[in-house]
C-alpha cells in the first residue's frame, strides 16, 4: 500500500469524520501530502552514496478562507502530514537533519483552493543520523528565507557529529583534494574530486539529476588526462557539444546534455 493511501486511511479515522467535513473545499489533504513529497524530491541533497538529505521543516500557505477553515485542526493535520513525510522518507531512504514539522500559514495572495509549499532544513541538537529518522547535523543549502521573528537561515556547512571530522559542503573538494575541474548543473557547482562521478536520477548516484528524461544511472565522468564522459546504457543517451555519442573527451566549456538537462564541464587553467 502506498504512503499516500495509508495517509488517507489514517485521516479518515480521525475525530469521527471531522476532516471529511472540513475538506469539502478544493484543497484536499492528499494534495498537500503529495506536494510535500515533491518538495522532498526536488530539494534532496546527496551527501554521499548512503546519505541523501531532505528538508524537515515545511510551511503550507493557504488562502484566507481555507486557512480559517483548517486552522482549528492545524495541530492534528500537521502531525498527520509530518508522519506521512517520515513514511515517505523511509521508503525513499531519505535522511532528515532534525524533527519533521509541518505548519499552516495564511497567504493573502492565494485564492480559495490554492496552496503553496515552502521548506528548509533545520538541524536539531541530536547527533545520530538515520534514514527517515529525526537526526541532527546540518541544514539543506536551499530552503526559504527567514521569516520576520523567525530563526535566521542556517549555514550551509554541516557541523560534525561526535568523533567525526568536519564534512565539506555539497560540491566542495574533499579534504586534501586538489581538484582543478568541476561541472555546473542548473547553477550548482560540483567539484570533480574523485576518479569517477556517476550522474543520474537515482538517489544512489554521486550527483542526482531530477529530470524524467534521465536514467537512474545515466552516465559517468572519469577524471584524468584527458577527462571523459561515458554513457552507462541510458535510455536517451548523451549529447556532447552537439554530437550524440556514448563516450567523449571533455575540454573546458564542453556541454553534456542528458534528458533536458545541460551539464557544463569546467577546467581551471594552469
Amino acid at each position: 500500500m502506498g504512503v499516500l493511501k495509508r495517509f488517507e486511511q489514517r485521516l479518515e479515522g480521525l475525530v469521527n469524520g471531522t476532516f471529511a467535513k472540513v475538506f469539502k473545499s478544493e484543497v484536499q489533504p492528499v494534495e498537500i501530502a503529495g506536494a510535500l513529497q515533491r518538495e522532498c524530491d526536488n530539494n534532496a541533497t546527496i551527501w554521499n552514496r548512503e546519505r541523501t538529505v531532505v528538508p524537515n521543516d515545511f510551511i503550507v500557505e493557504l488562502s484566507t478562507p481555507d486557512f480559517d477553515r483548517l486552522s482549528p485542526y492545524s495541530g492534528q493535520l500537521g502531525d498527520e502530514l509530518s508522519g506521512m513525510v517520515q513514511d515517505y522518507a523511509k521508503q525513499q531512504r531519505y535522511t532528515f537533519m532534525g524533527p519533521v514539522r509541518v505548519h499552516l500559514e495564511k497567504a493573502e495572495d492565494l485564492d480559495t483552493g490554492l496552496y503553496r509549499v515552502r521548506s528548509r532544513t533545520l538541524a536539531s541538537s541530536e547527533s545520530q543520523v538515520r534514514p527517515g529518522g529525526r537526526p541532527a547535523a546540518a541544514p539543506h543549502p536551499g530552503g526559504y528565507p527567514a521569516q520576520p521573528g523567525g530563526p535566521p537561515p542556517m549555514p550551509t556547512s554541516p557541523p560534525p557529529g561526535p568523533g567525526q571530522a568536519p564534512r565539506p559542503a555539497a560540491g566542495a573538494p574533499l579534504p586534501g583534494a586538489q581538484s582543478r575541474s568541476w561541472i555546473e548543473i542548473n547553477g550548482t557547482r560540483h567539484q570533480l574530486t574523485r576518479p569517477t562521478l556517476v550522474l543520474g536520477r537515482s538517489t544512489e548516484t554521486d550527483v542526482r539529476i531530477d529530470d524524467p528524461g534521465v536514467s537512474r544511472k545515466h552516465c559517468e565522468i572519469r577524471t584524468g588526462t584527458p577527462t571523459v564522459v561515458q554513457d552507462l546504457g541510458s535510455t536517451n543517451g548523451i549529447v556532447v557539444d552537439g554530437q550524440h555519442t556514448t563516450r567523449a573527451t571533455l575540454r573546458d566549456g564542453s556541454r553534456i546534455v542528458v534528458g533536458s538537462t545541460t551539464i557544463v564541464y569546467r577546467q581551471a587553467e594552469g
